[in-house]
């Protein structure tokens, strides 16, 4: 009779192998239902048996919550980078460079240069046991917690021809799929967006929290073998054997014998590059041969047998039909342009940014024009120019920025020193009061499990929320029933909204959706009032005299209890329940040591996360401040504290504190 051990095994191994299938050859055996049972069973098996742990069990893939910080970790081999070139004329000179230096026969594996981030992973005995980014070059970041959770790349090896140890290099990426959904999401809750999938998947990695990494859905395509005992003597066979072990290596790697070759491989990919799910920025260029390569050797600062081609900017050309208008959360007014369908950087656009009223007057844009669009490195694609030899001699009309508000009609304003319309009517224009729910119970703010963009704009249709305060009346029978509400999903929101009443009073601050009140300012501003009365009646002066607080801050500040619709919503909120003041618990281990000191934290620490070091720093009246100056009071520095911070502190002579002098200094 099967032991429950090797029923763990067989539940891993089955998992294994089907990840590969699905994420690898993308040749599932089995359902998405099938996978997800066999995986919630043998999750049950693991937690009912915490002797059977493994580090490389299928359900690491899902991440955990716990935030870690990022130990660094030394290269064995330096991750050099490559000298660019953008014309064949320069591919020719390197690749004459490379034939008079080797005077013999050799080949150039050509590799599709893929847009993301650089990942060093360390394999010993079949088993992942290390992952580290590029960092400098000779040392990174060691994220293997987050790296565990991208299914592309292999925890435990297939076969068993492979080395005991070696490394492998490739390059982490964000499908353009998912980095367009990604932004679409925190462009509905107004959050920063992504300025291109290679940040998006960098910053991804370096989350504190990997459960969130899994959820970002992060691929990776496998490029470069490195160890003592490789099994062939050619860069391209031994990533066909790396393949073999279950690495995802890119079917569009090639070997080529001639210039010509060379080229033909550059001319078909600028073009098929388009129809990639992956950003790309060019061709890299090997020489095959692992023997040739260290005949040729090393630059100080890139290896002499490769080079990295870059492609030109991508830009399609097509008709802008038509110009929209978008109303955020904070009532700025945004102008998109409706093109005719164009493929761009591997997804059909048909719509594009135009910013603002200046960018569209610069352009001078006509309906009907033939304009050039480009989406490289940028978050949504952008007009850059106009074909004016293509417009029609027809009078076709001129592009001119609104001056009402598409949603409710009111006039738009502009303030001074800003690009941006914005609209007047806060309290009344539709997508703002949307737009100010959905921030009110984004994670950061009152964190209501359940709701989202679309549940929101459905209670607002429905009429049963006109702002936040009314999400409070809500009960499960008033909800259940609704379009895709069930009881399970009703219960839910109702148990989210009621969590919310706990959530502390500087997050009831940020959450309010006041105008340039972001999260460290509501921190600042709940310390200084004590109760959100005392914030309602602060005046400029006393709002201008607390750290961090400008003018700007102050009069928006003023104006939004100013009027009357907010005063009312505020008086709604004090009968829901929720923190409008400072609770005395919170406040309890609140001390002013630190007081007018601004503290920079590097490093990597043993007692305390790097998070909550700056929490600690600022219930001690401390300031974080993000890099070094004559003005910083100390740096708390743990180990591995980056070496140019080290030079600037002792340079500029700013004091450097231990993690165990700053616990002395604040107990």
């Amino acid at each position: 009779m099967a032991t429950i051990k090797d029923k763990i095994e067989d539940l891993r191994n089955a998992l294994h192998r089907h990840n590969y299938n699905y994420y690898v050859l993308s040749q599932p055996e089995i359902s998405d239902i099938e996978f997800d049972e066999m995986m919630h069973e043998l999750q049950r098996l693991e937690d009912e048996n915490p002797d059977l742990r493994d580090d490389n069990s299928p359900t690491m893939r899902v991440g955990s919550d716990i935030n870690k910080s990022f130990a660094q970790v030394s290269h064995k081999y330096p991750m050099l980078s490559l000298s660019n070139t953008y014309s064949e004329g320069e591919v020719t000179d390197f690749y004459e460079r490379v034939r008079k230096a080797l005077n013999e026969e050799f080949e150039i594996c050509c590799e599709i240069k893929f847009d993301g981030t650089s990942i060093s992973l360390t394999y010993e005995n079949g088993e992942l046991v290390k992952a580290v980014t590029r960092g400098d070059g000779e040392k990174g970041d060691d994220v293997t917690d987050n790296v565990k959770t991208i299914r592309s790349i292999p925890l435990k090896l297939r076969g068993n021809n492979y080395p005991s140890f070696f490394e492998m290099r490739g390059e982490i990426l964000m499908p353009w799929s998912v980095f367009d959904e990604l932004n679409r999401e925190r462009e509905a809750r107004e959050e920063p967006l992504f300025a291109n999938p290679r940040n998006a998947a960098s910053g991804t990695l370096k989350l504190q929290n990997s459960a969130i990494v899994a959820s970002r859905k992060l691929d990776a395509y496998l490029y470069y073998l490195l160890g003592e005992t490789l099994p062939c003597d050619g860069h391209y066979e031994n990533l066909q054997e790396a393949a073999k072990w279950g690495f995802k290596i890119s079917e569009a790697t090639r070997k080529c014998s001639t210039l010509q070759e060379v080229f033909d491989y550059l001319n078909y990919w600028n073009v098929e590059r388009k129809n990639l799910p992956v950003a790309t920025d060019g061709v890299v260029l090997k020489v095959n041969s692992i023997r040739q390569q260290r005949n040729l050797g090393f630059t100080a600062k890139s290896p002499r047998w490769a080079i990295a081609y870059k492609f030109q900017a991508e830009r399609a050309i097509t008709r802008l039909y038509a110009v929209s208008y978008q109303v955020g959360r904070t009532g700025a007014v945004t102008p998109v342009a409706n093109l005719d369908p164009v493929q761009l950087s591997g997804t059909i656009v048909k719509r594009a940014s135009l910013h603002n009223a200046d960018i569209i007057e610069s352009l001078d844009l006509h309906i009907g024009d033939m304009v050039y669009v480009e989406k490289g490195g940028e978050i949504i694609p952008k007009i850059t120019g106009v074909d004016m030899e293509a417009r029609s001699f027809l009078i076709n009309e001129k592009v001119k920025f609104i001056t009402n508000c598409p949603e409710c009609g009111s006039k738009l304003i502009r303030y001074e020193g800003e690009a941006a319309y914005y609209c007047p009517n806060e309290t009344a224009c539709p997508p703002q009061i949307k737009g100010k729910i959905e921030h009110f119970i984004s994670r950061r703010a009152m964190n209501i499990d359940g709701l989202g963009p679309e549940t929101v704009d459905m209670f607002y249709r429905l009429g049963m929320i006109t702002n936040i305060a009314d999400l409070y009346n809500l009960t499960a029978d008033s909800i259940k029933g609704l379009d895709r509400m069930g009881q399970k999903s009703a219960e839910n929101i109702i148990k989210g909204i009621e969590l919310s009443k706990s959530v502390p009073f500087e997050r009831v601050i940020f959450a309010l959706g006041i105008r340039f009140v972001g999260e460290t300012v509501a921190k600042r501003l709940a310390k200084a009032f004590k109760t959100i009365e005392d914030l309602e009646n602060a005046d400029l002066q006393t709002l201008v005299s607390v750290d961090e607080i400008g003018e700007k801050i102050a009069t928006s500040i003023i104006a939004y209890f100013s009027n009357e619709r907010n005063r009312t919503l505020i008086e709604q909120l004090k009968l829901t329940g929720i923190q409008l003041q400072q609770d005395e618990k919170d406040m309890s281990d609140h001390t002013d040591k630190l007081a007018g000191k601004s503290i920079v934290i590097s490093g990597v620490f043993a007692q305390h996360s790097r998070e909550e070091y700056k929490e600690l720093i600022e219930k001690n009246g401390g300031k974080n401040v993000g890099s070094i100056s004559a003005k910083t009071s100390f740096i708390l520095a743990g180990d591995n504290m980056g070496p140019a911070k080290l030079e600037k502190a002792q340079k500029l002579g700013v004091p450097i504190l231990s993690e165990e002098d700053f616990l002395t200094l604040i107990s």
